[in-house]
């Protein structure tokens, strides 16, 4: 039996830049390689690396960039639309920060920039396609978030209506998706309505239990918030589709805890940490996704505090590499076997 997890892989986001080796795909998925990765997430927004409208327009574009990852010694395991994804729903209290996010034209416009980030999560679905791929990862965005806590008190049905108008907007994409097999994967994340396990089913719940809506586990996010991650796993293991291998710690202090008090994130109690130097049980989670059968990349996002992404890149392959498991092929108590024997085992028994 193959092993189930593939990997180890990356994501470039964080590595992008206008410095060789990381301004182009060519030279950056070479690098990756170099360091022992098998695949490579792409960000869908950053035209240096990928040009999105293309990709979804022709195939023929999408067969080149295949080439030009497979010559370097990788292949695409998802395309990433974060940033157009948390742009299907600001709330305005964000608007100013979120215009970064969106082409010049748009800016100072929240109408004009959630249909410029709907029309880009449409061409992330072809552009899917087009590459012979069957998951994408995204964020939801956010309408709820500024009111996470209750307090001042939340109107009755504020929530429900933002999870109604959220779903709304989605459903018309994720429609989209399942036109052309292909998935979202949502990395469930603070700062985005759907942040947690709870808010997950809520917003599930709201699109009729869609298919295409799945998860991008990370449990970075979850340490931070003292989520459980490993139950996480068995409760949503059937909707987890992509898998981004992120570390972190949680050092609660007497003066501050999951909140962190507005610090830097150096002086934060909840921090992001390379892998291998956070609390985040690993072996744990890929036992746990390898006995739920998950087949699909273990992909590496980089974010630390303290070291330098050079250094945390390197490190990532191994460390990935080392937790992804063979899977056995018999039992390990096979030589102490019988034959079966129908007679026997009801003797056994006393059975007549």
């Amino acid at each position: 039996m193959p092993t189930r997890i593939k990997g180890p892989a990356i994501f470039l986001a964080q590595f992008a830049g206008d410095a060789e080796p990381f301004n182009s795909l060519p030279s950056i998925a070479k690098w990756a390689a170099g360091h022992g990765y098998k695949g490579v997430q792409i960000p869908t927004w950053d035209g240096r690396l990928f040009d999105l409208k293309k990709a979804a327009e022709s195939k023929d574009y999408c067969d080149e960039m295949k080439g030009v990852c497979a010559d370097a010694g990788v292949e695409i395991t998802e395309l990433s639309t974060h940033l157009q994804g948390q742009l299907v729903a600001v709330h305005p209290a964000y608007d100013a920060q979120f215009d970064g996010f969106a082409p010049a034209e748009v800016h100072n416009n929240p109408k004009a920039r959630q249909q410029w980030a709907v029309e880009q999560m449409m061409l992330a679905a072809k552009a899917s396609r087009n590459l012979g791929l069957d998951v994408s990862v995204s964020f939801t965005g956010a309408l709820a978030f500024p009111y996470l806590y209750p307090w001042p008190q939340r109107p009755e049905g504020l929530i429900d209506e933002a999870f109604s108008e959220l779903a709304r907007r989605w459903k018309p994409i994720l429609d989209a998706y399942e036109d052309v097999g292909v998935d979202v994967g949502y990395e469930i994340h603070p700062g985005e309505d759907v942040f947690d396990g709870a808010t997950f089913e809520m917003f599930l719940e709201k699109l009729g239990g869609h298919k295409r809506c799945t998860i991008n586990y990370d449990p970075s996010h979850f340490v931070l918030q003292q989520l459980d991650y490993l139950a996480f796993i068995d409760i949503y293991h059937e909707r987890i589709s992509a898998f981004h291998v992120k570390d972190a710690e949680f050092n609660p202090t007497g003066r501050q805890g999951v909140y962190s008090g507005y610090q830097g994130w150096v002086d934060r109690a909840g921090r992001f940490r390379s892998l291998g130097d956070g609390q985040v049980d690993f072996s744990g989670i890929f036992s746990k996704l390898t006995g739920y059968n998950y087949d699909s990349w273990a992909v590496l996002e980089w974010e630390c505090c303290l070291k330098h992404p050079e250094q945390g890149a390197a490190e990532g392959a191994p460390f990935i590499a080392h937790h992804i498991i063979d899977v056995t092929e018999k039992a390990f108590d096979d030589f102490a076997g019988g034959t079966t024997d129908r007679a026997a085992l009801r003797k056994m028994m006393g059975i007549e």
